[in-house]
């Protein structure tokens, strides 16, 4: 997936429900092509979100970062922009007006490149330049990290958590990157559920024409903008308080049962992904799992399963490898749904 955009000549990777704000303009002020609001924003009536999106754009601050701005402001709009360090110390003002106009502020490495081929201490002084680059930029220090292009492993995550940043990949992908039209992003957008997601990018003037159906759509389902939580990874009230629980909440344990089961996805990819599942409880166990069509299971690990005659529900049995499995699910044009844990009994 590599493509240029806004004269960068750097491919942009891949990859908050809603929360509406009033936004009162107090100041505006015009420097480097970018647009910088001071804003106050207020929640409206709680009544009125039945769940929280995360709507990020990659890739920024760039040259049409003010006209994003103008435009996530016209729609009362907050969003997470996840900000590569050498284009915020290139474009200072416009990483302030971000912030000023209510968005949140996160690290998407220094200069975009792909990580998991560096050492340990690379990435170290990678994503250490880049959140002190943001917070001398914006007064703002980032909790959030997005890796380029979705790449990750457990080195990365490592060296992200030291530095007090949570991983955030994506559930929906616009597509935007790839030439999807306003109106094919506009669809992807329309998969978000409540808790996920989306994969937005900086400087891409469909993906700006798309913004007001986006939240048509969103207002139709009662889904709002909102933060991403640092703790879950999930799209959250903008106080923190998600309004239903997060993909990957222990599973209640069944009457007489005595287990829970967690999932994570610690790798996602643009076409599958892996879930890891952790039982807590229980030393035998059974945990049923069922995934969304099209997508499906292509191989597990620490586990043994068996599928009811649809395909798409799976039965994970302990099988003395201990208490964590996992399996990779195969996307299959799918890319927002994620396993649901059905049960978990101790066995």
């Amino acid at each position: 997936m590599i493509a240029s955009f806004g004269g960068s000549g750097r491919p942009p990777t891949p990859r908050t429900a809603r929360f509406t704000v009033r936004l009162a303009v107090l100041a505006t002020t015009v420097a480097l092509g970018a647009v910088g609001v001071a804003v106050s924003a207020t929640p409206s009536s709680a009544a009125a979100c039945n769940g929280y999106v995360g709507l990020t754009f990659d890739d920024g601050p760039t040259g049409n970062t003010g006209a994003l701005l103008s435009v996530l402001r016209a729609n009362n709009v907050r969003a997470t922009m996840f900000n590569v360090g050498q284009n915020v110390q290139g474009n200072q003002s416009a990483a302030r007006a971000q912030v000023d106009a209510g968005m949140w502020v996160a690290n998407h490495s220094w200069n975009h490149s792909h990580m998991t081929s560096m050492s340990q201490s690379q990435m170290q002084s990678d994503l250490s330049q880049t959140n002190s680059a943001i917070q001398s930029a914006t007064g703002v220090r980032p909790q959030l990290f997005r890796p380029p292009y979705g790449e990750t492993n457990s080195t990365l995550q490592s060296v992200a958590s030291s530095l007090g940043l949570r991983q955030v990949i994506w559930d929906v992908d616009s597509q935007d990157w790839n030439g999807a039209s306003v109106s094919q992003i506009v669809s992807n957008a329309g998969r978000l559920q409540a808790g996920q997601v989306i994969l937005m990018h900086d400087g891409i003037q469909n993906t700006r024409d798309a913004i007001p159906q986006i939240m048509a759509n969103l207002n139709s389902r009662s889904l709002c903008p909102g933060m991403i939580s640092p703790s879950t990874g999930r799209a959250v009230a903008p106080d923190g308080t998600p309004t239903t629980p997060p993909t990957g909440t222990p599973t209640t344990p069944p009457a007489g049962g005595g287990c829970t089961a967690t999932a994570t996805y610690p790798n996602v990819w643009g076409d599958r992904y892996n879930t890891s599942v952790t039982v807590q409880g229980a030393g035998n166990w059974t945990v049923v799992v069922a995934v969304t069509a099209p997508q499906k299971i292509t191989t597990t690990w620490n586990g043994t399963a068996s599928w009811d005659s649809s395909g798409y529900v799976m039965t994970m049995r302990s099988n003395g490898s201990g208490n964590t499995f996992g399996f990779t699910t195969m996307m299959n044009g799918n890319s927002g749904a994620r396993p649901q844990i059905r049960s978990c009994t101790a066995s």
